[in-house]
């Protein structure tokens, strides 16, 4: 596997770029820490990051794959995000909290875990889980209980809140306040605040880079987005907070700045860039150079202005998050599959933008799965938009239309072709006409007196 935050926006996008990017930030984490991460969370300091945001990751790592598992049918393990993720491995976090993930010769506090039996919370799911919360010598299981509950939480949920995030109670009240004052600034009400604490208390309860945030809501507030789309950044995406506003200001520009470059309008530059962050927030982890770069390669490869704005709006930036030589590499070998020129080739692209993005291994697994179910190579040609789809589901499809009579080999791949969605729409079609009886239109008509 190639070389994390999850990001949930909105369920019902199910765009490929935009899952990927979920799948492949999720799994940086995870490559990134390897197994450390899951182990209690030791050696934190070895890694030289703060046991706050290991936490985060671990969590967000998990629902990033829970999400991507049952709602996607796209999700591939085949991507590399070197540009964006090489800034954040290098970047400094610096250890602000007191207390240690150190379990060795250490002894339970026994205040703690009776505060949390009175709370109904079930201890023994912390102590398989993250037992070094119980090992720590301050925590405020009442204060941090309490505020939730102000904040409109029953029994249950703050149970069930300190169930998933038990180091919340390693938090002063102060911190936690303070925290509660800042997500304020982009929630209606406490009551959808603590809804989102209870479906997200890891990113509520990771409270470092507190002016970084802040400096980021108001920026992105003055640029024009929705609360409600900053509140799936900070639940889904907060790693994108911890940057220096500057930063976010600068990658901003530079989108515009080539925006215009490329032929859009100043009218309407404000929406594509709304629109762009609200599909892929993590296009902010992406630096100047990288833009310019992969924005240049496509220009060197004769994509025109405009066929790159198109490219961008198909990939909703995830462009950024991959390099000229990945996507030499691809389209090299859609040419040579092909045998198409270059001219060709790039109507391709354009048409299905899977082959500028999926790595070789990729490209190569799933075309090999439709050449071993007997479709042709010029079939593919024609509906390239096949490749979007992994072989499992390839031939679960490909059994369901076969079973209605179906013949993929020398029918159109169109119906084979799309989303869940689309694909049952095609299918529904097929089956009626199947069932549908034939007209007679000399047949006679009973008709009774």
């Amino acid at each position: 596997m190639q070389s994390r935050d999850s990001f949930f926006f909105s369920c019902k996008c199910r765009s490929l770029p935009y899952y990927a990017l979920i799948y492949k930030s999720a799994t940086y984490y995870c490559s990134r820490f390897h197994h450390k991460l899951f182990e209690s969370y030791l050696h934190c300091s070895v890694l030289g990051l703060n046991s706050a945001m290991l936490r985060g990751a671990a969590h967000g790592a998990k629902d990033a794959f829970t999400l991507l598992l049952t709602r996607s049918q796209y999700w591939n393990p085949g991507w590399n995000f070197p540009s964006v993720w090489t800034e954040v491995a290098k970047r400094s976090f610096p250890v602000r909290s007191s207390y240690t993930t150190d379990t060795k010769s250490r002894e339970e506090n026994k205040e703690t875990i009776e505060s949390l039996h009175k709370l109904s919370v079930d201890v023994k799911k912390i102590r398989r889980l993250k037992e070094w919360v119980l090992l720590q010598d301050v925590a405020y299981v009442k204060e941090i209980a309490g505020i939730l509950q102000e904040m409109g939480a029953d029994k249950t949920a703050v149970a069930n809140i300190l169930e998933r995030c038990p180091e919340a109670i390693l938090h002063t009240p102060t911190e936690i306040n303070s925290q509660r004052a800042l997500w304020q600034l982009v929630c209606q009400n406490e009551k959808q605040l603590i809804k989102l604490i209870e479906q997200f208390p890891e990113s509520f309860f990771t409270i470092d880079y507190r002016e970084n945030q802040k400096a980021n809501i108001l920026f992105f507030q003055e640029l024009g987005l929705k609360n409600h789309i900053i509140t799936r950044f900070l639940t889904s995406a907060p790693t994108i907070f911890y940057n220096p506003v500057e930063k976010t200001r600068n990658v901003i520009e530079t989108l515009q700045r080539n925006y215009l470059s490329l032929g859009g309008s100043d009218a309407n530059m404000k929406i594509w860039i709304l629109k762009l962050l609200s599909q892929n927030p993590f296009i902010l982890l992406s630096t100047s150079s990288t833009i310019q770069e992969n924005l240049e390669f496509l220009q060197k490869n004769d994509f025109t202005d405009n066929e790159v704005l198109q490219l961008l709006s198909k990939l909703k930036g995830f462009i950024f998050q991959l390099t000229p030589t990945t996507m030499q590499k691809s389209m090299l070998f859609s040419q040579n599959v092909f045998k198409c020129s270059d001219q060709e080739l790039k109507q391709l692209v354009l048409k299905c933008p899977a082959l500028l993005y999926y790595s070789v291994p990729i490209l190569e697994e799933r075309l090999e799965g439709l050449l071993k179910a007997g479709i042709s190579v010029a079939q593919i040609r024609e509906t390239p938009m096949v490749l979007e789809l992994t072989t499992q589901i390839v031939q679960y499809r490909i059994k369901k239309l076969s079973a209605l009579g179906y013949d993929i080999k020398s029918g159109s791949l169109e119906s084979l072709n799309g989303t869940k969605k689309d694909f049952e729409v095609s299918y529904g079609k097929i089956q009626s006409k199947k069932e549908r009886p034939i007209f007679n239109p000399v047949a006679p008509i009973n008709v009774e007196d």
